[in-house]
């Protein structure tokens, strides 16, 4: 779905303009045949399937409403940070974007239930919780005024060091980047144990040169993206949590449309959010095989260090209930975890992260 990651994969692009006049979307009625220019915000750059279901939805919006509605998309993340453009749409000067959970969040605290560390175990259980949850997070930002036109993910959150990750105790003696202005998140680091480093996303690649940082959490498309593993070679395959979030549209700037067109319009924005996932979520896979070829280290935890890590995850817990997930929010997601499990079994935990070498010959030459 719309480029949640969109989400950490920022920075390598420059922003996509179109170079038509840009009509801002403002408090007044467009008169008849006045085109509508909504300018949309993310962090995606430009080449990556997120910000490619923006183009494409922006494309299929124009041909509905026969030309009257076009988008400018600015990508890359040169608009700021994720709750830098949930400001800049408050005040107008955004109309849509397509966030993570961290920017999500800072409109309703609601958009933190799908962030609770190692909960999820694979994209079914996070699919049964969300479908459940949708209509409850719907409402929750149509009440601060944005409208959601399509959910997505972005992979999961992996761990990479500039050391060696065997362990819980290795990644917490190296300085962990955490996102600034998340200071819940970061205070649950701390608490944990780790030396947390909090910057912008955009700061990676630099703190990872000058030593600021020597590990930070992110989805592996993120990693590649970005070229942050090429100075992070070790890598934790442990699902700590999703990449979820969504694409908005402030109210404002949908009632501006006709009513008449907006069923259709978030139809074709569901469409091709739903159309993207499968794309968005095999590139995990194919982004680990591609750091592999280049160096990546790959650690599969050892179920010592897989108790080790849910010990921590169960400390966590207490603190994020009530504090960023609503307590009531949190024992129902928790609960609707364990519906589905008992509903359909989790199938057996496969070893290792697929870590292939070269997924489409033998592991090695066959000698005669």
């Amino acid at each position: 779905m719309p480029s949640t990651l969109r989400t950490f994969a920022l920075g390598l692009a420059a922003a996509a303009m179109g170079l038509a006049v840009i009509v801002s979307v403002d408090a007044r009625a467009p008169q008849a045949g006045e085109p509508i220019v909504i300018k949309v915000g993310t962090l995606a750059p430009e080449g990556t399937p997120w910000y490619d279901v923006i183009q494409e939805v922006g494309a299929k919006w124009k041909k509905a409403s026969g030309g009257r509605i076009s988008f400018t998309i600015f990508g890359g993340g040169v608009q700021g940070d994720e709750p830098d453009m949930i400001r800049k749409m408050r005040y107008n000067q955004l109309q849509m974007g397509a966030f993570t959970t961290v920017g999500l969040e800072t409109i309703t605290p609601e958009m933190s239930a799908l962030w609770i560390p190692l909960l999820f175990k694979n994209y079914e259980e996070l699919d049964y919780v969300r479908g459940k949850l949708d209509a409850r997070l719907e409402k929750a930002l149509g009440d601060k005024g944005f409208v959601v036109l399509n959910w997505g993910d972005a992979g999961w959150v992996k761990y990479f060091a500039k050391k060696p990750i065997p362990t819980l105790k290795a990644l917490q003696d190296q300085k962990l980047f955490t996102w600034g202005g998340d200071a819940n998140s970061t205070e649950m680091y701390k608490d944990a144990g780790f030396k947390v480093v909090p910057l912008a996303p955009t700061e990676i690649l630099t703190s990872l040169q000058t030593g600021m940082i020597e590990a930070f959490p992110a989805p592996a498309t993120a990693a590649l993206a970005n070229q942050w593993f090429g100075l992070a070679k070790n890598m934790l395959d442990i699902k700590f949590a999703p990449v979820v979030g969504g694409t908005i549209i402030t109210k404002k700037a949908w009632d501006l449309i006709d009513p008449a067109l907006r069923p259709t319009l978030m139809q074709l924005a569901r469409e091709t959010g739903a159309k993207f996932t499968p794309q968005i979520r095999k590139l995990e896979t194919d982004a680990i095989d591609a750091m592999v070829k280049r160096g990546l280290k790959v650690y599969t935890p050892t179920p010592e260090a897989e108790k080790e890590w849910q010990q921590m995850a169960d400390r966590f817990y207490p603190k994020i209930r009530g504090t960023i997930v609503p307590a009531d929010l949190f024992d129902e997601v928790r609960r609707m975890v364990a519906e589905y499990r008992a509903l359909k079994p989790a199938e057996p935990a496969k070893p290792a992260a697929p870590v292939k070498k070269e997924p489409a010959k033998p592991a090695a030459p066959v000698k005669k």
